[in-house]
């Protein structure tokens, strides 16, 4: 076993120093000379992306790495970077703020992000040296804006290393909210919700969990593969593991290297998803001659899960109003295996389609309405939800919830589940949803989460509700309610 671990060693050491000869090659050709030449560069010009656009972080990152020449070390930092500059994005701001001499809110785009990129850097990643970081910040805006904005970014990073052990952090006695939401780096509306509601101690290590590195969740497809044969897989190639706490075919790792393109990934053999997705699958209970209607269905995580579960018998409508989502769907449902469901594109609340409009009105078993979110149960995998969301947005999406669960219930037979989820961790999005569709609907009653689910995952009210700081997954919420015959 060492003589192997030393070989690997040197062949990753091997693929390591071609990798950094081509880059050098690549980087001194001057016919692929441009701005955006290195990880770092790369990095600034998707944080400018996703300051100015309503793209999504993890889209840009992953258009970037298909179509950049970037080796797989400097794909590796540029994805880093950016998720990392936008989880600590306020923590940076202040101390910018604070050195910028000038207004820091009107600096150019991409000064105030290759300052950003810089600063993550100096503060975070331990085995970059303090002038690499720099010194690659000051020639990209001697690149792009020139000489004078150079010298202005050098002399404020390097103001703000040797300052590092004074720097001021606001006071937590002046206002608490302020000081907690700039030092874990959350608006301060989300935390003043969080202190409010489960007071400062909680919410700090709820923000604590939040900005944390994820973690990856695989979901094994037993209809494919055992779990045994997973974890030898794993083990065969030394990734780290461990079985997950609340279902017992799915594991975690901390890093996989090219995971979707991994073989036993291109098979079908396992898939990503989170234990708190799962959870969900768990509560709608699929039997193998069920008619089941998923009515937000894309990419397909949990219709695949619920397929599984049913061995591939029954039927699933999949359905999703935008078309591009659907064909996501698709090919994620066919790398599974899944031949039992129909992948639909319409819109719940204005069916189109025969299926949605007459074929199975009062036909269904069971339906899972994996509403549309805020998401705020998700914000470790997704850091850039916390800046796109405003307080306004939960109100306005909770009435979008309530009119898709009213349109939904047409469908389900006498005696069939209805089943709500969603990935945030906000009431008005969860229970107050529940009792307001209960006050209007009192031919439901909610079939309590105990008997389909491990119970410490399970609230008074028998919904199921998970918060990152306390189980260590994705936060989320889910309940099944039963139609009264």
């Amino acid at each position: 076993m060492e003589k192997s671990d030393k070989s690997e060693k040197k062949d990753t050491q091997v693929k390591r120093d071609n990798n950094n000869q081509r880059q050098k090659k690549y980087n001194n050709n001057s016919q692929y000379k441009t701005v955006y030449s290195d990880a770092r560069s790369c990095a600034v010009k998707i944080l400018c992306r996703c300051e100015r656009t309503d793209s999504y972080l993890d889209k840009l990152i992953d258009t970037e790495l298909r179509n950049s020449p970037l080796n797989d070390f400097d794909k590796s930092l540029l994805n880093e970077i950016s998720h990392g500059v936008i989880r600590w994005l306020r923590r940076l701001d202040w101390f910018l703020n604070g050195f910028y001499r000038g207004q820091y809110e009107k600096c150019l785009p991409e000064v105030k992000n290759a300052m950003r990129v810089a600063l993550y850097q100096i503060l975070f990643l331990n085995r970059i040296p303090y002038s690499a970081a720099v010194n690659e910040a000051v020639e990209f805006i001697k690149r792009t804006h020139g000489e004078k904005h150079a010298g202005v970014v050098n002399g404020l990073l390097r103001t703000i290393i040797r300052t590092l052990d004074n720097l001021v952090w606001p006071t937590r006695e002046i206002d608490e909210v302020n000081y907690l939401g700039m030092v874990q780096s959350h608006p301060n509306w989300m935390v003043r919700r969080w202190i409010s509601r489960f007071g400062f101690d909680e919410a700090q290590t709820l923000c604590e969990e939040n900005n944390r590195r994820p973690y990856i969740c695989l979901r094994v497809n037993k209809q494919r593969i055992s779990p045994d044969e997973i974890t030898n897989y794993l083990g065969g190639k030394n990734i780290q593991f461990r079985k997950t706490n609340y279902i017992d075919y799915f594991y975690t790792i901390k890093i996989m290297s090219k995971i979707y393109a991994d073989e036993f990934f291109k098979k079908g053999y396992f898939t990503i998803q989170d234990e708190s997705a799962g959870l969900v699958s768990h509560l709608v209970d699929p039997k193998e001659n069920d008619l089941i209607l998923d009515v937000c269905a894309a990419p397909g995580g949990k219709t695949s899960h619920m397929s599984e579960i049913m061995n591939n018998r029954g039927k699933i409508i999949a359905v999703d109003k935008y078309l591009s989502r659907v064909e996501i769907m698709k090919d994620n449902l066919d790398r599974l295996g899944v031949t039992n469901t129909v992948s639909l594109h319409d819109d719940i609340l204005n069916p189109e389609s025969t299926i949605l409009k007459n074929d199975i009105v009062n036909k269904v078993d069971k339906v899972l309405v994996d509403a549309p979110c805020s998401g705020l149960g998700v914000l470790s995998k997704k850091p850039d939800i916390k800046w796109k969301r405003e307080l306004d947005d939960i109100y306005k999406l909770q009435k979008l919830q309530l009119d898709i669960l009213e349109n939904s219930i047409k469908y389900l037979k006498p005696g069939g589940a209805l089943i709500y989820s969603t990935c945030t961790i906000e009431k008005e999005e969860n229970s107050d949803i529940v009792e307001m569709f209960l006050n209007r609907n009192k031919s439901f009653k909610v079939d309590n989460a105990r008997n389909y689910v491990p119970e410490n995952v399970v609230n008074k009210d028998g919904f199921v509700e998970t918060f990152p700081h306390i189980h260590h997954i994705d936060g989320g919420f889910c309940v099944r309610l039963i139609k009264n015959v």
